[in-house]
C-alpha cells in the first residue's frame, strides 16, 4: 500500500511540474512574440532593413542547381532557423 501511495505521489509530483513548465513555456513564448512584433514595428518606423545573413548566395547557388535540400541544410547552418523556417525561405527563393 505504501509503494503504491508514493507512486501516486510520484506521478501527481511529475504531473503538476510539467503543467507548471508548460504554463511558463507558453507565457514565455507569448512575450517573445510580442517582442519580435515591437521591434519589427521599430525598424519599419525608423526604416531600418535587417541585413541579410552571411552565406545566402551559397542558398541561392544551391536554389539554382536545384539542390533543395543542401540549399535548406546551409540556410539552417547561417541563420538558425528551424526546419520548417528555413524550408519555407528556400521555397521562397525557389519561387522568386
Amino acid at each position: 500500500m505504501t509503494t503504491l501511495f508514493l507512486l501516486l505521489a510520484l506521478i501527481a509530483t511529475a504531473s503538476w511540474i510539467t503543467s507548471t513548465v508548460t504554463l511558463r513555456m507558453k507565457a514565455l513564448e507569448r512575450r517573445s512574440e510580442r517582442l519580435e512584433r515591437q521591434l519589427g514595428l521599430l525598424l519599419d518606423h525608423f526604416g531600418i532593413e535587417e541585413p541579410e545573413p552571411a552565406g545566402m548566395d551559397e542558398v541561392r547557388a544551391l536554389v539554382r542547381e536545384g539542390r533543395t535540400v543542401e540549399a535548406i541544410r546551409v540556410h539552417r547552418r547561417i541563420t538558425g532557423a528551424g526546419l520548417l523556417e528555413a524550408k519555407q525561405a528556400v521555397e521562397a527563393l525557389t519561387e522568386a
